[in-house]
């Protein structure tokens, strides 16, 4: 199986959605490396960090299910190089 590291950027509006959120992640949890978030009380955001070592399948489909949830912004950076497993 070929693998990705890859790098989600995840910015949280909506504190409602933590719950989602963190389900969704739970279902990747076999493919993160880590994860850090940052509360900036300030601005009333979250900033979440998720880092994956997986097929380009699973890194999408996390993002995805991420970017559509209201008041949940995601972005992602893939490693120029894949890994075969």
């Amino acid at each position: 199986m070929e693998t990705r590291i890859a790098l989600v950027g995840i910015i949280v509006e909506d504190h409602a959605r933590t719950e989602e959120i963190n389900r969704i992640l739970h279902e990747y949890s076999g493919w993160i490396i880590g994860r850090m978030g940052i509360p900036y009380r300030s601005r009333g955001i979250a900033i979440i960090s998720v880092v994956l070592d997986a097929p380009q399948e699973a890194i999408s489909s996390l993002s995805g299910k991420l970017g559509m949830l209201n008041g949940v912004s995601a972005k992602t950076v893939y490693s120029k190089t894949t890994i075969q497993q």
